[in-house]
């Protein structure tokens, strides 16, 4: 349900606001995305809050009646429960600020996208990233909060990832050591796992969309290129990505598999982040065209020998030729890594729903929000902004469980199971996770 900010001042409080000369008028109802449980009455125009009103109260109470804060929404400092900050970063058709949510002080990114510039195209690749973020949740994937509606943009309330991304680490610090190259890599991999297990193709996977957290835990970002596939044997036709990255069948103007162009594009992202260049490079697009097509590539004699073999598994110009993602997982190289979660499951986390859920009543308990107040919200909706608490509230729950713990790495292996994927090194694309082309 799309809202502007006067629909949205009106669903939190109850009236409606005049924006152009900040007054509020405010008669008892209830609508569909009420911030109110039923069995409340409408607040009285002109009354004051109660002395012990919860935070919810009060913060709706602030946006229909306080002049400060109704003014910085009509301004645009705040969006929503949102108080909006400084540019963090910027793209094509977006700029990216920092915000505060009011209620519960998290730190998130808000992406603000001016409708006007939208064209076909673009509106169809903010379509499908929203898409893909409503329906991923994974550790080493950006989480999507809220999407704000109003006139003129719309905002896309992310995860915060404070660490910057890949491209500016090395950039400014140079190639990375092989222990810290693992632990990135395996985080890489074990999004590109959790999205292929849900049928979903990335096809812009570059260091640049590749963000940390303060932490060091790796988050894989823009989901605009992505797909989800209908069949397990569906062929893509759309020619899209970064060029460096684009694997060799997406030169050629033919249908392709979407599993082996997520997979070279890591191995171009490890080749980068364990020699600092790119494997492919060229002066001018048709000479990097011809690169990319021949295969061919130098191996710099930094590189581990472990990590080589596994380079060339994956930078193979045949897709049926490439490793598969269970493949590289049980590769020589990545054979010591240890996640402190199942890198099968659905969902990956460190803690039991029951924990969670419990956590995120309490925290919404202390804010004033009942379950009766998300029941007068449509389930889930990411333009609700009591289930863009509920979300932030909940992520929070499972990084205090840890879900954001960073893989390890040990000198011996020590679970079979992980041992047994060494049979996987000698396999061709046949495996069962394969079939998903």
């Amino acid at each position: 349900m799309k809202r502007d900010l006067v629909q949205s001042v009106r669903g939190k409080c109850g009236g409606e606001m005049r924006v152009n000369q900040y007054m509020v008028q405010s008669p008892p109802y209830h609508s569909r995305c009420s911030l109110t449980d039923t069995s409340e009455e409408g607040p009285v125009e002109g009354e004051e809050p109660e002395q012990k009103a919860t935070p919810l109260q009060r913060l709706t109470f602030d946006m229909c009646h306080n002049q400060h804060t109704i003014k910085e929404l009509v301004i645009g400092r705040r969006v929503g429960f949102y108080k909006v900050r400084g540019e963090i970063g910027y793209g094509t058709f977006s700029r990216v600020k920092m915000a505060f949510h009011a209620l519960t002080k998290d730190k998130v990114a808000m992406k603000i996208l001016d409708k006007a510039r939208l064209d076909p195209t673009a509106q169809r690749l903010l379509h499908r990233e929203i898409v893909g973020l409503e329906s991923l949740r994974h550790p080493n994937v950006v989480r999507l909060y809220e999407v704000v509606d109003t006139p003129s943009r719309l905002h896309l309330v992310l995860e915060y990832a404070g660490g910057g991304d890949l491209a500016d680490h090395i950039y400014t610090h140079g190639r990375l050591s092989d222990h810290r190259s693992k632990i990135i890599f395996a985080q890489i991999l074990a999004a590109v796992k959790y999205m292929h297990s849900q049928n979903f193709i990335h096809r812009d996977l570059k260091a640049e969309n590749v963000l940390f957290t303060l932490s060091g835990c790796v988050k894989v970002a823009d989901l605009g290129f992505s797909t989800r596939l209908s069949a397990r044997t569906q062929l893509l036709e759309t020619q899209c990505g970064s060029p460096p990255y684009a694997a060799p069948e997406l030169f050629q103007d033919e249908p392709y598999l979407g599993p082996p162009v997520d997979v070279w594009a890591m191995g171009v992202l490890l080749f980068f982040m364990v020699t600092a260049s790119m494997p492919f490079r060229a002066e001018t697009m048709g000479k990097l065209r011809r690169r990319i097509v021949s295969g061919e590539f130098e191996m710099p004699v930094c590189v581990s020998a472990p990590c080589q073999r596994l380079l060339r598994g994956i930078l193979r110009h045949a897709p049926e030729d490439r490793c598969a993602v269970d493949q590289i997982l049980g590769c020589d190289w990545l054979l010591p890594v240890e996640f402190s979660w199942n890198l099968g499951a659905a969902e990956c986390g460190g803690a039991a729903d029951s924990d969670v859920e419990e956590d995120v009543r309490a925290a919404m308990c202390e804010l004033g929000i009942t379950m009766e107040h998300l029941g007068n919200n449509p389930l889930g909706d990411t333009r609700s902004p009591l289930w863009g608490v509920y979300r932030i509230l909940h992520h929070r729950a499972e990084l205090a469980h840890g879900a954001d713990c960073l893989p390890t790495i040990r000198g011996v292996v020590r679970d079979p199971k992980r041992e047994g994927l060494r049979a996987y090194r000698g396999l061709r694309h046949t495996s069962k996770f394969c079939s998903i082309q």
